[in-house]
């Protein structure tokens, strides 16, 4: 969605430097002597730099932690007896009654006299057919990435799944490049092929699906297959988000990216609703429940952390959405693959066997070697907006 965000405060330094320069050139025309270039700074205050990266950061711990937790439950949900696919598909979505406070929030908060002019600038709203259409698009697109994960997650060990999954980051490089004109340079072609490698291992390795939990027999070419699907669908639905920030709502900004996380994640769950009951696994909740192992507490208090997690992933995702881009989200979103296979280890008695360690290393290398190019592509705009405001600085002079 444009400049990525840790340049954002560079420019914003450097628009406030040009202000003062502008200032400073009307007073010399009209016979003062002052020069504000000496005040003038081209970066913010270090105290504000530290308080953004904090916020990154805190939203980079609630996108790891709540899809690390909530992909441990759902890998608990059918080892203790859980069967319902839909119920799954369901808290993956249903807790957006969380983020109705922030809605609130930013619908009620009054711009002030300085933003006065921003507010006179923002572009005008979509239509609201035009938006319904998007959202509830978006939804149904959603609900059929949950449930494609959550077939995933019932016929795969946790381990596995997460490694596969991380090949969303290759899909992602190849939807950016032709739906948001993003370049592919050669650490990204690096990351595709070595993602690519290492969800192939795991697919043609026949040690992967060595486990301790309830895993269906014969299900692993399905597991492998719907996953794999579900993370492209995954990495389409944020390059169209992207797309729409871009060309339809024509903003970034944080209460933006909250409204359409909020009601594409309601029509997500509006639709997946429908699909438990049309598909008559609501008739089988009450005896699910009774048949628990670990009782109908436990049962009820799974599915309610699920969705909890879930909409604390969701809401670290928008964060970064919004005060950097949707592609770093994405990077982030499978940075936590690398945990999934430490924690199924740790606590469902998954095997690291040989083959599942290489492709998780390959995944890091490949990781690593896409944030590096950002990071890359980032120092390179920063660089070129300083030597855009001494070129203006030197031509005002």
């Amino acid at each position: 969605m444009g400049e990525a965000g840790e340049i954002q405060l560079q420019i914003a330094g450097i628009q406030g430097q040009e202000a003062g320069d502008g200032h400073g050139q009307r007073a010399a025309g009209n016979g003062g002597v002052c020069r504000p270039a000496a005040t003038a700074s081209p970066r913010p205050p270090l105290s504000k730099r530290l308080v953004w990266w904090a916020m990154v950061l805190v939203n980079v711990v609630f996108v790891l932690a709540g899809q690390s937790v909530a992909t441990l439950l759902g890998r608990i949900y059918y080892d203790q007896g859980g069967k319902s696919l839909w119920m799954q598909t369901v808290v993956q979505s249903c807790g957006t009654p969380l983020a109705i406070p922030l809605l609130i929030y930013f619908r009620t908060r009054r711009p002030s006299s300085s933003s006065s002019s921003v507010a006179a600038a923002a572009p005008a709203r979509p239509p609201l057919a035009k938006l319904a259409a998007i959202y509830g698009g978006l939804g149904v697109l959603l609900a059929g990435d949950n449930l494609m994960y959550s077939y995933g997650l019932l016929y795969l060990p946790m381990s596995t799944y997460a490694i596969i999954c991380a090949s969303q980051v290759s899909f992602n490089a190849l939807f950016s490049y032709f739906l948001n004109k993003e370049k592919f340079r050669a650490l990204i072609l690096n990351s595709v092929v070595l993602l690519t490698f290492s969800a192939a291992l795991v697919g043609v390795s026949h040690g992967s699906d060595g486990s301790d939990s309830a895993i269906p027999k014969g299900k692993f070419p399905a597991g492998f297959a719907l996953t794999l699907s579900a993370s492209a669908l995954f990495s389409l639905i944020l390059s169209l988000m992207q797309l729409t920030f871009e060309e339809v709502l024509k903003s970034d900004a944080l209460p933006t990216v909250l409204e359409m996380q909020f009601w594409s994640n309601t029509a997500a769950a509006v639709v997946s609703v429908a699909g438990l009951f049309a598909s008559g696994e609501w008739r089988t909740i009450a005896g699910e429940m009774a048949a628990y192992e670990k009782g109908e507490v436990a049962y009820a208090m799974t599915l309610a952390w699920t969705a909890v997690s879930w909409q604390l992933c969701t809401m670290g995702l928008m964060g970064l959405v919004a005060m950097v881009s949707s592609l770093f989200t994405n990077v982030i979103s499978t940075v936590g693959t690398p945990l999934a296979p430490v924690i199924a280890v740790i606590f469902l008695g998954d095997r690291m066997d040989g083959v599942k360690l290489l492709a998780m290393l390959l995944a890091v290398w490949g990781l690593m070697s896409y944030v590096y190019q950002h990071y890359l592509d980032d120092r390179a705009k920063a660089k070129k907006s300083d030597e855009q405001l001494q070129d203006a600085k030197i031509s005002a002079e």
